[in-house]
């Protein structure tokens, strides 16, 4: 099975995103055929279009199966099933899932892809760490003020260069099947501690400000946020950050034999790129 699928493509669905650019990176870097999937590809593929699957996955031994927006979005699960079942069909024999830490809706799709009957691995994740850099909190830090519906309640902030070298792993190493990776950082630290750091290794002023969620949810409508993606992000901030996530893990010490990089390490790079300006 293993020189089959060396001779197949790997799908790696997000792949111009966070996780997703930084695995196919890796998997060309080993020589491995990799087809990437998003809407601008040159095969493409969108979530929302299912006739864009199937031409997707011809060739297709293993796919990395990371669901936009999330997994806890409406509609995800019904979604997420009907690919992967689509996916066992045309003839894929692993599946690496980027699934959310602490999210019920997650973890029934997490238990859809394990009854699949092809081999899995499963890498349960939150709060990135480039989610401050790379995404929707990259102006508010450049801008000098992180307005969030969260207080003091910490997050194991982990890095996505971690999450792509363990889905790579699985996704290349048949020792990963059936696994389940709980992925974060080293340490706990709050959203107005990581957003501390970064002002100390900027040399800016970057202040944290608490907000109710319907204090959040008008601010982003002003902006001309969809009605959707405020619902989702409201639901992300309050939900996962009730402490149930306050814990570290160690999947990436299981899966890669070393520790996660930490948020000091990632703020002070990220710092030298000059993405976040500085003084």
């Amino acid at each position: 099975m293993a020189n089959q699928r060396k001779q197949q493509h790997t799908l790696v669905l997000g792949g111009t995103g966070k996780t997703g650019r930084r695995i196919v990176a890796r998997l060309r870097d080993q020589g491995v055929p990799v087809r990437v999937g998003s809407r601008a590809a040159q095969q493409p593929f969108d979530w929302t279009d299912p006739a864009t699957w199937a031409p997707a996955l011809r060739d297709v031994g293993a796919v990395y199966l990371s669901y936009h927006p999330d997994l806890s979005a409406p509609g995800a699960l019904k979604t997420v099933s009907a690919f992967t079942d689509l996916a066992v069909a045309a003839g894929v024999s692993r599946l690496v899932l980027l699934s959310g830490r602490g999210e019920e809706s997650a973890q029934t799709a997490e238990e859809h892809v394990q009854s699949a009957g092809v081999e899995w691995t499963v890498l349960r994740s939150s709060w990135f760490n480039q989610n401050f850099s790379e995404d929707y909190l990259l102006g508010p830090v450049r801008g000098g003020e992180v307005v969030l519906p969260v207080g003091a309640v910490p997050e194991p902030f982990v890095d996505a260069d971690d999450i792509a070298e363990v889905a790579t792993a699985a996704l290349t190493d048949d020792k990963h099947a059936g696994q389940l990776y709980e992925l974060t950082g080293p340490r706990l630290l709050t959203f107005g501690e990581a957003i501390a750091e970064i002002s100390r290794v900027t040399g800016r002023t970057i202040n944290f400000v608490r907000v109710s969620p319907d204090e959040y949810a008008d601010d982003l409508a002003a902006v001309g946020v969809p009605a959707e993606a405020i619902d989702l992000l409201t639901h992300l901030f309050t939900t996962l950050l009730d402490g149930r996530n306050a814990q570290v893990a160690d999947g990436v010490a299981r899966a890669l034999g070393r520790p996660p990089r930490d948020f000091a390490d990632y703020a002070t790079s990220t710092a030298a790129t000059g993405v976040w300006g500085g003084a």
